[in-house]
């Protein structure tokens, strides 16, 4: 018997029922279309009979509800996978010794990462066997590159990419974590290695080498090959003999004679130039003062000194600076120029060097030792001479100007008569220190010799100006057409006057 007052709102029996659940709204709206409920006419209301409702008119149409249902959820569920399938890696694909089939990119990088730091080293020898792991040698594999580059070539919606060749990845060993951690399992391993070094020798003015010495330790190579082959077949641990290899030093003895002959071509040429002119060099010893070595890395790295580069920039002013040096030169009445008595030189002032030091400093530690010096120049200027000799044979005078000023003059002798000098406008054009004049045999032309006749220049065919030893009437004829003076005479004549200059004889 079911009380209605305890049953109100509450499913009875007889109630509807849609997909396995009692549905009260469904109850209520069947009631409220006007469901009959047969009641015996003798009913007071207090019999026992139950309440009989009524089926719902379209109860067939609620079931036709529960197919529509079931149909949306598979569609959802093969939906799904089809977008699963655009985000994970097909099956069958391992990377390193790892399965990352059906994972995605990010967790198939943790998967493969975690296998190599996880990886366990028993090192083996000696008897004993001690351990360490992928993360104490500072393993690492580029894991999130080769799970990307696994996904695009083998995505789990490519079914012909099923089932692929294993990705082989590249594991590397962080070499001083390895040491360090090698060091402390297996000590007796290693030695220190010794690094060849580069010093100045002040006796020689060169930097010089001391070789370097092997040490020994684990060969990280092998070990790492070991783990790599170890990775690949998925194991998570691999046995490593501890035995004592060659380690190399960082700095070999060919990095130090590199450097060593580096600086030692920098110290031939250092120093700070105006144009190509090494105008102030840089003593060796001072250069190597300058200069610390540090080994980097396997390297040897030049570091240099600012500040003491400074103390010999402040000195450059009074090397570098120069007044101009004026060309003096003879020409002839064209112009031409016959002789640079003086070269003229420009004079220079030193620029701006407030950052020459530091420019220095930069320069040496990249080996090279020639730093161009900013400087002004100040033009040369020229002066022309024009030098000319004048022969006077009425007077037997000869006499020398310069620029139309008269140098010099002096007493000389010409041809004597039946040999006069001839007069004209002449040069010379050929100058001897010494000749031997004449012939030794005195029964032919010209009918005399006269050994070693000094300064001698010739103007005119065989007619020359020349030094006399053998007589010192001067003022008179005496020659054979030359012009004769005393040797002193003649010497300074010969130094003032370059070929080419211009002789005048006239009466």
């Amino acid at each position: 018997m079911t009380d209605l007052a305890t049953a109100a709102g509450a499913p009875t029996e007889g109630s509807p029922i849609v997909d396995g659940t009692e549905n009260i709204a469904d109850a209520a709206a069947v009631s409220a279309d006007g469901a009959t409920m047969p009641i015996d006419a003798s009913d007071d209301g207090s019999g026992d009979r139950p309440v009989e409702w009524a089926p719902a008119a379209d109860a067939p149409k609620k079931k036709r509800h529960i197919g529509r249902w079931v149909g949306i959820g598979l569609g959802v569920l093969v939906l799904g996978l089809g977008a699963a399938s655009t985000v994970l890696i097909a099956p069958g694909t391992a990377i390193a010794g790892v399965s990352v089939g059906g994972m995605t990119v990010g967790a198939a990088a943790e998967a493969v990462s975690n296998h190599v730091t996880g990886m366990q080293v028993a090192l083996t020898g000696d008897g004993s066997s001690s351990h360490v792991t992928g993360s104490d040698l500072g393993a690492h594999i580029d894991a999130a590159k080769l799970a990307e580059q696994a996904f695009a070539k083998h995505p789990m919606w490519n079914i012909t990419s099923w089932m692929s060749a294993p990705v082989k990845g590249t594991i590397t060993l962080d070499p001083r974590a390895a040491e360090h951690a090698l060091r402390a399992q297996v000590p007796s391993v290693y030695t220190d290695s010794t690094d060849a070094t580069v010093s100045f020798a002040a006796a020689s003015g060169t930097y010089v080498t001391t070789p370097a010495k092997d040490g020994s330790g684990i060969d990280l190579t092998k070990l790492t090959a070991a783990i790599t082959a170890a990775a690949e077949k998925g194991d998570s641990s691999v046995s490593f003999p501890a035995t004592a290899s060659p380690v190399a030093p960082a700095i070999t003895d060919k990095t130090a004679a590199d450097t060593a002959g580096r600086l030692n071509t920098m110290l031939s040429t250092i120093g700070f130039y105006v144009g190509t002119e090494r105008t102030v060099p840089v003593a060796a010893a001072t250069a190597a003062s300058w200069i610390t070595l540090t080994p980097d890395a396997g390297k040897i790295t030049i570091q240099a000194d600012q500040a003491a580069i400074q103390k010999t920039v402040d000195t450059l002013a009074t090397t570098v600076n120069r007044a101009p040096v004026n060309a003096t030169t003879v020409v002839n009445s064209a112009g031409d120029v016959l002789q640079s008595l003086t070269p003229g030189v420009n004079g220079r002032t030193l620029g701006d060097v407030s950052t020459a030091a530091a420019g220095f400093a930069t320069l040496l530690q990249g080996g090279n030792g020639t730093f161009t010096l900013p400087v002004k120049d100040t033009p040369f200027t020229s002066t022309s001479l024009l030098r000319k000799i004048d022969v006077n044979l009425s007077t037997e005078t000869l006499t020398v100007t310069e620029n139309g000023n008269v140098i010099d003059s002096w007493l000389v002798s010409s041809g004597r008569e039946g040999f006069a000098t001839h007069t004209g406008s002449f040069t010379v054009n050929w100058k001897l220190d010494t000749q031997n004049m004449g012939n030794t045999d005195l029964t032919k032309a010209p009918y005399y010799y006269q050994p070693d006749v000094k300064w001698v220049m010739y103007f005119n065919g065989d007619e020359a100006l020349h030094g006399v030893y053998w007589h010192d009437n001067w003022g008179t004829p005496m020659s054979h057409g030359c012009v004769g003076m005393p040797e002193y005479r003649a010497q300074w004549l010969f130094d003032w006057s370059p070929q080419g200059v211009e002789v005048n004889v006239h009466y």
